[in-house]
C-alpha cells in the first residue's frame, strides 16, 4: 500500500518511470530529460514511440521488452531502460538491446547500409561493482573506440550508464538541468511540493504528471502494486548486502586468525634462527679470544658489540 504521507511517485518503480518516459501524452518530459543528458551534443524536437516487445529472427530466439523504445525527429533510435537490481551480465543485455535498433533499420532491394544513431541508456538504482572504488562518476558514455590511438571508431552508436547510486547532490548544489533531473529521478518520493529551485515548464509537467492524488482507481491500484514490487526488490538486495556483510566479516576473521597464525609461526621461526646464529655467534666469539685474535678481527666475524665480547 501507498505510504500516506507520499505526494509523488516513485520514479524508480517500474509504474513511475513508465508514466513518466514511457507515455506519448508526457513525451516532453522525455525529451526534457534527454537534452538534459546530452547537454547539447544532440538537440530533440520530437519523439516518437516505438514497439517496445521486439523478437529475434524466429520464434526460438529470446525476445527483447524496453521500458521506453523511440525514434527522435532525426531518425535516432533511443532504448532507455529503468534498472533497479545489478545483474552479472547487464553489460552483456544492454549490448544485445542495440542490435534490435540496429538490424530493424535493413532496408529491401538496393540498401547501402547507411545506419542513423542508436542510443542504449541505462538509469540504474547501483554502481557497477567495478566502479564503486575507482570511479565517482556518475554518468558513463561508451562508444567504439581503436585501441591504439584511443579515437571513437564509430559515433553512431552509444551506450549511456546512469549510475544513481552515486549521485547524492542535495538540490542547491545541483547547478546543470541534468543534475536537476537526477535529484528528482533519485528524491521525488520523498517530496511533498516542488522545490522553488526546479522551475521552468519542464518540472512543472514533470511534478504534475508525478501526483499521486491525480490518478483514477485503477492507475493507483497499478502504482500500487509496482511500489510492493520495488519494495520487496530493495528489501531482497538489503538482505542480501547484509548477509553478504556478515559473511564477509566472519570469512574476513577466520583468514585473519588463520593469517595471524602463520604470521606468528613465521615469526617465531624467524626470532629462533635469529637467537640461534646469536648464540653461535657468542660460542665462536668466545673460543676466538681464548685463541687471542683481536678484538677487531672477532667483530669483524661475529659482528658482536664490544661490551657483549669483554663480558665472554
Amino acid at each position: 500500500m501507498i505510504h500516506t504521507g507520499e505526494r509523488y511517485i516513485n520514479p524508480l518503480t517500474d509504474f513511475g518511470f513508465k508514466r513518466i518516459f514511457g507515455t506519448p501524452f508526457n513525451s516532453d518530459l522525455l525529451i526534457g530529460f534527454l537534452n538534459a543528458l546530452f547537454d547539447g551534443e544532440r538537440v530533440i524536437k520530437e519523439v516518437s514511440y516505438k514497439n517496445s516487445e521486439h523478437f529475434g529472427y524466429n520464434e526460438s530466439e529470446r525476445k527483447a521488452v524496453f521500458d521506453v523504445y523511440c525514434t527522435t525527429d532525426t531518425g535516432a533510435r533511443i532504448i532507455v531502460e529503468m534498472q533497479n537490481v545489478y545483474q552479472e551480465f547487464y553489460k552483456d543485455r544492454s549490448i544485445y538491446y542495440s542490435t534490435f535498433p540496429i538490424a530493424e533499420q535493413a532496408k529491401k532491394g538496393d540498401w547501402n547500409y547507411e545506419l542513423n544513431d542508436v542510443y542504449t541508456i541505462g538509469i540504474l538504482n547501483f554502481a557497477f561493482p567495478e566502479d564503486k572504488k575507482k570511479d565517482n562518476r556518475v554518468t558513463k558514455i561508451v562508444k567504439l573506440m581503436d585501441k591504439e590511438t584511443k579515437e571513437v571508431f564509430y559515433e553512431k552508436l552509444t551506450y549511456i550508464y546512469v549510475e544513481l547510486e552515486k549521485f547524492n547532490k542535495p538540490l542547491e548544489e545541483c547547478k546543470s538541468l541534468y543534475e536537476k533531473w537526477l535529484f528528482c529521478l533519485r528524491n521525488m518520493s520523498n517530496l511533498l511540493e516542488r522545490p522553488a529551485e526546479l522551475q521552468g515548464r519542464v518540472f512543472e509537467r514533470l511534478f504534475q504528471a508525478a501526483e499521486i492524488s491525480k490518478f483514477n482507481s485503477r492507475e493507483r491500484r497499478a502504482y500500487e502494486q509496482s511500489v510492493n514490487a520495488y519494495r520487496d526488490i530493495k528489501n531482497g538486495m538489503d538482505s542480501a548486502r547484509k548477509e553478504g556483510l556478515q559473511k564477509g566479516i566472519k570469512q574476513g576473521l577466520q583468514q585473519g586468525l588463520q593469517q595471524g597464525l602463520q604470521q606468528g609461526i613465521k615469526q617465531g621461526l624467524q626470532q629462533g634462527i635469529r637467537q640461534g646464529e646469536h648464540n653461535a655467534n657468542l660460542k665462536n666469539a668466545k673460543a676466538m679470544k681464548a685463541m687471542g685474535l683481536p678484538f677487531e678481527t672477532i667483530q669483524k666475524i661475529t659482528g658482536l658489540t664490544r661490551e657483549e665480547i669483554d663480558n665472554l
